[in-house]
């Protein structure tokens, strides 16, 4: 059974002092924030396998569950990767801090609270985390293999495509990981390590043939690695291609290494012709397709090679 989500603005409290859960219940509503409360991290761990709040107000200093070990325990569920966590804190060392953020929390709020400041910080959260949801809802339809990389090399989000991918090399993973497949590591080390500008590669080689490519896109957000991943197996998806689309061979390579992002001029590298030649056989591509523009065509291709 999946978790509900409220249908308005809804905010988890989560703090173990009945003052504090007071005073924050009364300013959410009086902004007219509905409001969730758990008194402990195994209580807000809890609620949360029935209910999808908006954000979470974490207590860091908690007995059991502190808000640290909380934080990191809803991280790894099915849908906290996407519930912003502002902490509460008293403590003012800057390791609680990063410790906050490390934990994946996306801000933090002293003690005592000002309300100005916490409603402003609630909206502006809740409102980042919905752009950003509707953003990988977006990449999700087109059918791209995208891997959202964070700090600590945790992984951010992925599109389902790219969760199928790596599901049928590593079947154990899912996007729910804290961590990409153990493979990747490495790969997605060195992509980081390099210049990060869009276009830049690692590939890794399967001895049937196969290459599992992974393209860096560029920073989704502050603190987020978007990376493409293609997997490679040209004459099984270009004669896929050919079959579905009724292509010649030549339209079905143009419009398979479309799918996997290249530009004319590298296309028509690896292909041996020229550019302009590769124009050609990409309108006779898209006249097939019934669409207009490249992104279009890549999304047809990439939903093809995919089933």
């Amino acid at each position: 059974m999946k978790p509900d989500v409220p249908s308005s603005d809804t905010v988890l409290v989560v703090d173990d002092t009945q003052e504090s859960l007071r005073f924050l219940t009364d300013t959410l509503e009086g902004a007219g924030i509905s409001v969730l409360v758990a008194t402990s991290g195994a209580a807000a761990l809890e609620l949360l396998q029935h209910v999808v709040p908006d954000l979470i107000l974490m207590d860091a200093v908690m007995p059991g569950l502190d808000g640290f070990a909380t934080t990191r325990a809803i991280k790894a569920l099915p849908a906290g990767p996407h519930v912003p966590v502002v902490f509460m804190t008293g403590l003012t060392e800057s390791e609680h801090v990063v410790h906050a953020l490390e934990s994946g929390g996306v801000d933090y709020i002293r003690k005592p609270i000002e309300v100005d400041e916490l409603l402003a910080r609630v909206k502006v959260h809740m409102a980042n985390a919905r752009i950003a949801q509707g953003s990988q809802y977006a990449l999700d339809a087109t059918g791209r293999s995208l891997l959202a990389i964070g700090e600590g090399e945790r992984v951010a989000w992925c599109t389902p495509t790219a969760e199928q991918l790596l599901q049928g090399l590593t079947p154990a993973w899912s996007r729910h990981h804290p961590r990409p497949p153990e493979f990747l590591c490495a790969p997605l080390a060195r992509l980081r390590q390099s210049d990060q500008s869009p276009g830049a590669s690692q590939r890794i080689e399967w001895s049937d043939g196969r290459t599992l490519e992974l393209v860096a896109v560029g920073r989704s957000r502050p603190g987020e690695f978007l990376v493409r991943i293609n997997l490679i197996d040209p004459k099984a998806d270009i004669l896929r291609l050919q079959q579905h689309f009724d292509l010649t061979l030549r339209e079905a390579e143009v419009l398979l290494w479309i799918s996997h992002g290249k530009p004319n001029r590298v296309i028509s590298e690896i292909l041996s012709i020229s550019p302009r030649t590769v124009n050609k056989h990409l309108e006779q591509v898209f006249e097939k397709l019934g669409v207009e523009t490249r992104a279009a065509a890549a999304a047809f291709a990439v939903r093809v090679i995919a089933q």
